[in-house]
């Protein structure tokens, strides 16, 4: 899969790029990152990439010819382009799994007060991370790369995932490690009973009733 970025601020990916699991997918080649910066698209001599709003208003306004522009400089034929943005489809885990099928992704990062309208017309779909609001896109690009890259084949294992919060629709049943007794807290005997079917039950029962106290709404 290749994922490019467009945004402002590049260097705010050099973590996200460098460390832990994204970074080994890298290296592995599973996934290529490219980070676009559409400043550089600017047909103005001091590459000034927003301006006022027609008709008033405050703040500055994305214009539509650097991104668009930078857009049809890594388009092709299987490329699906995302517009991250508040006015967005809210973005779910079952998103995750659909974008996962696609080879090339080009996400789209917002900054200031927002695009110039008509830069929805080059887009394939908007995707939002959530009813907040944030200083730009870029954060959201991370959030969806990250959760995406995770379900490519050879980058995690795919039971780690498989059994995951949202993966059938329910939150994940509680984990507990070394030692059995923690301040008094202890893990229970299930699980230490080694029958793998009555723990597999359990697990089962404690996502239902873990999804019933915290997410009811996600229950089928």
């Amino acid at each position: 899969m290749k994922i490019d970025i467009l945004t402002l601020f590049p260097n705010m990916f050099e973590g996200f790029l460098n460390e832990s699991i994204i970074k080994r997918a890298i290296q592995k080649g599973l996934v290529e990152i490219n980070i676009i910066n559409f400043r550089e698209f600017s047909k103005r001599n001091n590459k000034q990439v927003d301006d006022t709003p027609y008709g008033g208003g405050s703040g500055m306004v994305l214009m539509a010819q650097p991104i668009v522009d930078a857009i049809e400089s890594r388009k092709k034929t299987d490329s699906k382009i995302i517009l991250l943005s508040p006015q967005g489809t809210p973005y779910t885990q079952q998103k995750a799994l659909e974008l996962k099928k696609e080879k090339h992704l080009i996400l789209v990062c917002g900054h200031y007060e927002g695009f110039d309208e008509r830069v929805r017309n080059f887009v394939s779909e908007e995707i939002s991370i959530g009813d907040y609001i944030l200083t730009g896109g870029e954060l959201p690009a991370m959030v969806i790369s990250d959760s995406i890259i995770r379900l490519i084949d050879g980058v995690i294992k795919k039971e780690s995932y498989e059994e995951e919060s949202f993966s059938n629709h329910l939150l994940d049943y509680p984990t507990f490690t070394k030692p059995e007794n923690f301040r008094g807290l202890q893990v229970p005997e299930i699980l230490l009973s080694g029958n793998h079917q009555k723990i597999a039950e359990w697990r089962k029962q404690e996502q239902i009733k873990n999804t019933m106290e915290k997410r009811k709404d996600l229950l089928k």
